[in-house]
């Protein structure tokens, strides 16, 4: 046999007895059994489908799955009955657990109001297109109430409340339609406001006109003007302040202004060769 031959022999010979190991390995690997490892866990109550805010929670919105116990839920629940019948105050995705900062408490219902929190109000304002920022006033974010009172001597316009967020937007929640930052078309905006806020955006909306002014939501700095009157917009200076006298009070009892303040006077002195001479400048 010549060397071409023999040469061939041995290749073929050599992938044969690789592919025969091979398959041996194989099969070797594939009888080895399956070792499972139990991994201890618990069960945590989670949502089936999203849900926005002030949805009422029934049975068929909540499920039960295994949860590792290495990494438990912080406020949640192992049981469907301890989260049904209670109302959500934050919107939840499919397959989140739910928790205690998520729902409502007991017996409190659904809808806007438990999610108003303590010592706070909600006040619903008529706003337009405009007024509404065109549509981006939507739930979540926080704006600014300037109102714009008109009066026979002058009107001004001014910030009344800061930094204010917005619960809803229009007569029901439009959670789904303000996705990907979306304009939504509202008549009605719902703020969250102090009680004495609540009071200064009633008074506002009763004398004059509020405007909604949008706010970046990480600007949490209070918005301090003095606000501006029409004459210093038309580059006049601000009129007067108005002296009313009440009834019964006689005008001498009224403190006079006081007095402008005297010119300055300046002294220079001078000096002439060997005499020095001081004169006064008004």
């Amino acid at each position: 046999m010549n060397r071409k031959y023999r040469t061939l022999v041995v290749l073929l010979v050599a992938v044969a007895v690789a592919s025969g190991a091979s398959y041996f390995v194989y099969r070797a690997v594939s009888n080895i059994p399956v070792r499972e490892i139990e991994v201890k866990s618990y069960y945590v109550a989670i949502a089936t489908k999203a849900l926005p805010v002030g949805t009422m929670l029934v049975p068929g919105d909540v499920k039960l799955v295994a949860w590792p116990a290495s990494s438990p839920v912080a406020g949640g629940y192992t049981k469907v009955e301890e989260v049904v019948n209670r109302g959500l105050i934050a919107p939840v995705v499919e397959n989140e657990p739910l928790t205690a900062t998520k729902l409502a408490p007991i017996e409190a219902g659904a809808g806007l109001a438990p999610t108003i929190a303590t010592g706070m109000r909600a006040i619903s304002v008529k706003v337009n297109e405009v007024i509404g920022v065109a549509g981006f006033v939507v739930p979540g974010t926080r704006v600014d109430v300037v109102v714009t009172i008109g009066r026979q001597e002058d009107s001004i316009s001014r910030v009344i409340v800061s930094n204010v967020q917005v619960l809803t937007a229009g007569t029901k929640y439009d959670q789904d339609q303000a996705k990907d930052g979306k304009p939504v078309p509202s008549s009605v905006v719902t703020l969250l406001v102090t009680p004495p806020d609540a009071e200064r955006i009633a008074l506002a909306a009763t004398e004059g006109s509020i405007m909604l002014a949008l706010r970046n939501p990480l600007d949490a700095t209070t918005t301090e003007t003095k606000g501006t009157r029409l004459a210093s917009l038309m580059g006049a200076p601000d009129p007067a302040p108005v002296v009313r006298v009440a009834k019964g009070v006689p005008k001498a009892a009224i403190p006079a202004p006081a007095p402008p303040p005297p010119p300055a006077i300046y002294q220079v002195e001078t000096i002439r060769a060997a005499k020095r001479i001081s004169e006064v400048v008004k």
